[in-house]
């Protein structure tokens, strides 16, 4: 088992550091990540210049790039091999409902799945890595339940796990995504020399936070995992838009 390791809290965070310590022993680990933070970087790859690549002394590889282009670079020129999996984190933070669309972390273990490789993303609910030990135990069990019966098809989970001890967590739930409220206002302020300039406010609370939603799991202080896709495609409105469309002339 070769299992690629990467997140968006950059190579030295204690996240990634505590992951990579939990699942030794289960394959051969390679980590390669952000050379600095990059949470928000979502699933961005970076076009406008070249990238480096170093290696710690504690064996870890880092990308002066994104998530993205840590997973990008790994399977299509550094490596010499195809990982069997591909795991993100642990982030300093949730990912939940609308936040995955916007998280580096889980746009890490998204990059190994769009190149075919079963990918999972780990992420402890409060900042500040308190109860990162009961994070990092979920992680191993999950990725030893993947060893030992993989998914069928590819897959990409969202895993959120609740920074509460052990002996505190009531479980797991499989769950969807949730849904926030609009983000607070942006925070203002200035430069030195006047100059506006402005803050992206913190995220809104939770607006759907029903018992099968990642927010009400993690609620109930369970680990709560969920399947992820790509289509973005709305089935629901083909039938309306198609009606809307034909009355477009496009053509002469």
């Amino acid at each position: 088992m070769r299992i690629l390791v990467s997140n968006d809290d950059g190579y030295t965070a204690r996240g990634i550091e505590a992951l990579y310590d939990a699942l030794k022993g289960l394959g051969d680990l390679t980590v390669v990540a952000p050379e600095t933070n990059c949470s928000g970087a979502s699933n961005s790859l970076t076009l406008n210049r070249p990238m480096s690549v170093r290696q710690a002394t504690n064996g870890f590889y880092y990308v002066n790039g994104t998530p993205s282009d840590c997973v990008h670079i790994a399977l299509t020129g550094l490596l010499d091999f195809r990982p069997d999996l591909i795991v993100s984190g642990i982030n300093n933070g949730a990912n939940m409902g609308d936040d995955t669309l916007y998280s580096g972390t889980v746009a890490a273990a998204t990059e190994g799945y769009l190149f075919g490789i079963p990918s999972i993303a780990f992420s402890l609910t409060e900042r500040g890595w308190e109860h990162l030990d009961t994070a990092a135990h979920v992680a191993r069990v999950i990725v030893q339940r993947h060893i030992a019966q993989p998914l069928p098809g590819n897959v990409l989970l969202n895993v959120n796990i609740p920074a509460v001890p052990q002996s505190s967590l009531n479980g797991l739930r499989v769950t969807r995504l949730g849904k926030r409220h609009p983000s607070e206002p942006v925070v203002r302020s200035s430069t030195p020399y006047g100059e506006p300039v402005y803050w992206i406010g913190p995220a809104g609370g939770a607006s759907d936070f029903a018992d099968d939603t990642d927010f009400g799991a993690i609620e109930q202080s369970m680990v709560s995992m969920t399947p992820l896709r790509l289509d973005l495609t709305h089935y629901d409105q083909l039938p309306e838009v198609g009606k809307w469309a034909d009355l477009i002339c496009v053509s002469r």
